[in-house]
């Protein structure tokens, strides 16, 4: 198993890095929320989880071990492949998740696309004594520069790399708005994670509506 990598980083995608280990490039998928900490030609470490398929080998990456252990948690219950288990922590960090299950929010994992009410019902009963108790409510820390990339585009490309249309990402974007035009109204820069779950939880309402 490859419990991590570490090294600059030599490329950024949608969603996912190129670390250089040893002169070599390991293509690591990555949530919105990672890739926003990370910048191309500066160091960086990532926990790993290998998924092992008939025709591919897919390394995931994460910002800590908790998201790691959390991300391999979620696909032991039915229905819960890797990319679903990653869209899950798109949208809300590791104890989030474990608060959700906890308390039995539906709501809140049918925010992330490709969970519908009964699929949620179902995570909640499956995942209940897998999870654990919320842990704490210190926020997940990321690197302080984001992307050049201007927010609405980085938006736009996490929303179309969790499987949203053009259209939704579109929408998604439209939709923040006032939020990132607050942010910059203070003098600070819009923060893409706290965007991309506004915009998550307006899709999802919208769809589920």
């Amino acid at each position: 198993m490859i419990a991590f990598v570490a090294g600059p980083v030599a490329a950024l995608g949608p969603d996912t890095a190129v670390v250089e280990v040893g002169g070599i490039g390991i293509d690591v998928r990555c949530t919105p929320d990672t890739l926003a900490g990370l910048r191309v030609g500066e160091p960086a470490r990532l926990a790993t989880s290998l998924v092992v398929r008939e025709d591919s080998l897919t390394l995931y990456g994460f910002p800590d071990e908790d998201a790691r252990r959390t991300f391999e948690l979620l696909q032991t219950a039915g229905g819960v492949g890797p990319r679903l288990a990653q869209a899950m922590l798109a949208v809300h960090r590791p104890d989030d998740l474990r608060r959700a299950v906890a308390t039995g929010d539906e709501k809140a994992l049918t925010a992330v696309p490709g969970i519908g009410k009964k699929g949620a019902q179902k995570l909640l009963l499956e995942l209940r004594d897998r999870l654990g108790a919320p842990v704490g409510t210190a926020p997940r820390p990321t690197a302080a520069a984001p992307r050049e990339d201007s927010w609405q585009e980085q938006l736009h490309a996490a929303l179309t790399g969790l499987g949203w249309s053009a259209r939704e990402a579109d929408r998604g974007v439209r939709e923040v708005e006032p939020e990132a035009a607050a942010r910059l109204a203070e003098g600070a820069r819009p923060e893409l994670p706290v965007l991309l779950r506004a915009a998550l939880r307006r899709l999802g309402a919208g769809r589920a509506g």
